[in-house]
């Protein structure tokens, strides 16, 4: 049986300050926004989306339920810009099998954003 799924298409953070938030995410990923309205702030990341909502009230308690990581090619020295950039530690990069090695910051309103280093990942079209 054939999946519906097509694979991650976008990750989104609600924050409760969208032009600072736009503003950290344009040095993060090194790009600008390609959709910039005050309901949606959008990031194309090497094909993947990367939204920013706005929140609707006060900052609510934010879970470590899902996790998304972005792939990096140097898990120690992202992790590392990403602390001089405002975010703060959350999990210290760590070889979690084989080659692959993880981290997660929060950033400046308290969203984890993964990294990985995983030499074997490859998007498949099918």
């Amino acid at each position: 049986m054939k999946s519906n799924f097509l694979g991650l298409r976008t990750a989104i953070y609600k924050v409760s300050n969208l032009e600072e938030a736009k503003n950290w995410y344009s040095r993060v990923f090194d790009t600008q926004a390609y959709f910039d309205e005050p309901f949606y702030v959008g990031f194309s990341i090497k094909g993947f989306e990367l939204g920013l909502l706005p929140e609707d009230g006060p900052s609510p308690e934010k879970g470590d339920s899902v996790l998304t990581y972005w792939g990096v090619d140097d898990v120690e020295s992202c992790y590392a810009q990403l602390l001089t950039l405002g975010a703060t530690e959350h999990e210290a990069p760590q070889n979690v099998g084989g080659d692959i090695v993880v981290a997660t910051v929060k950033d400046p309103w308290n969203n984890i954003l993964g990294i990985i280093f995983n030499p074997t990942f490859s998007i498949d079209s099918d």
